[in-house]
């Protein structure tokens, strides 16, 4: 029971979105650690597999979540981060991230740019919380970052805890499945999926601190770290942008498909065949002005005058609503250990899209 379409890890990220809140912790109550005994333990382990079991997850999949008590942890903690982010980077846009219920569903049965966004920023989702998981002690199977591979290594010792991105990759790859041969949408997502794991590897910095007499450097204590998530998600809209539309074409030699530039050539895009790294979708996008069954439409959608209203609204105009509002100003930090604020009353006003 493999698994052989890259669908199956963007349904797992939008079908766990609607269970975020059966796993959030509240209360202040400070945390008391007591020794675990095998009764914990084991009912760890059932608790772990309940939540797994409830992903509905293909058998490769479920397997491989059972076999470590990190990982259903991280993929929650994947889900929320790429959710969240897919909303900044399209907070301005009509199609402003919107993934429940019957929208999502719809979105994924269309090779739409925006699916491909999706398809993108989940696999970087789960590369990068995998990644941290493992340097922040949270897995079983992996821990830090152990292959420096760096120059001049007399003269830098490796030191620190690096984000294991070498073990990251080979989980979400086992997790995707193999590549599809003959299918052109599986093809497409299996594709957008290596992007977003790309943009990543290529996110990968090398942090370093200084230790020697009077501040000398003559050792040097280095680790590896990713780039924010906030900045992938900057690069992966930034090739939502650019995304390339594609078709299909057989390659003779093999028998297997490949995705090549359309037949019929497309306004404002080129006949280039879209790179490793280049996003990809063979479905024009909806206008998401109306209501439909991508999105709720723009109606009643909040912009900002002279910033994007005129594209938001779709031309339809918008309200203006003023009102007051009260805000904390003039804050001041007091010794110690709090924040000295006064309050601000002003008008302002609120622009919104006309039905």
């Amino acid at each position: 029971g493999g698994t052989n379409h890259p669908l199956s890890l963007l349904k797992l990220v939008l079908a766990l979105l609607g269970m975020l809140k059966c796993f959030l912790l509240t209360g202040n109550e400070p945390l008391t650690i007591l020794p675990l005994t095998s009764e914990m333990e084991e009912a760890a382990i059932k608790a772990h597999y309940k939540v797994c079991d409830r992903l509905k997850l293909e058998k490769k999949q479920r397997r491989m979540c059972r076999r470590d008590p990190g990982v259903a942890e991280t993929l929650m903690e994947a889900i929320s981060m790429s959710a969240l982010e897919c909303q900044y980077q399209f907070r301005f846009e009509r199609w402003n991230c919107t993934l429940e219920g019957r929208y999502r569903a719809s979105l994924l049965k269309r090779g739409f740019k925006e699916t491909a966004f999706l398809f993108a920023i989940s696999s970087a989702g789960l590369t990068h919380a995998m990644a941290k998981a493992c340097s922040a002690g949270r897995m079983e199977r992996c821990t830090c970052d152990e292959a420096p591979d760096l120059e001049n290594r007399e003269a830098w010792q490796w030191g620190g805890c690096g984000d294991n991105l070498k073990y990251s990759n080979k989980f979400v790859k086992e997790f995707l499945g193999r590549k599809p041969n003959k299918d052109l949408r599986a093809r497409v997502d299996f594709h957008n999926n290596l992007v977003g794991m790309k943009v990543i590897k290529a996110g990968v910095e090398t942090t370093c601190k200084c230790h020697g007499v009077s501040g000398s450097c003559t050792v040097r204590t280095c680790w590896r770290q990713l780039s924010p998530f906030h900045e992938i998600g900057k690069q992966l809209k930034q090739k939502y942008e650019t995304s390339l539309k594609v078709g299909s074409t057989t390659n003779e030699a093999t028998g297997e498909g490949d995705i090549s530039p359309p037949k019929k050539s497309i306004p404002g895009h080129s006949d280039q065949i879209p790179r490793t790294t280049d996003l990809v979708y063979i479905d024009d996008s909806p206008s998401f002005c109306m209501m439909s069954r991508y999105s709720p439409g723009t109606s009643g959608r909040k912009c900002y005058k002279d910033k994007n209203c005129d594209s938001i609204c779709c031309g339809r105009g918008h309200n203006t609503q003023s009102r007051v509002v009260t805000r904390p100003c003039q804050c001041q930090v007091r010794w110690c250990c709090y924040v000295e604020c006064k309050q601000c009353t002003q008008r302002e006003e609120v622009y919104t899209c006309k039905d």
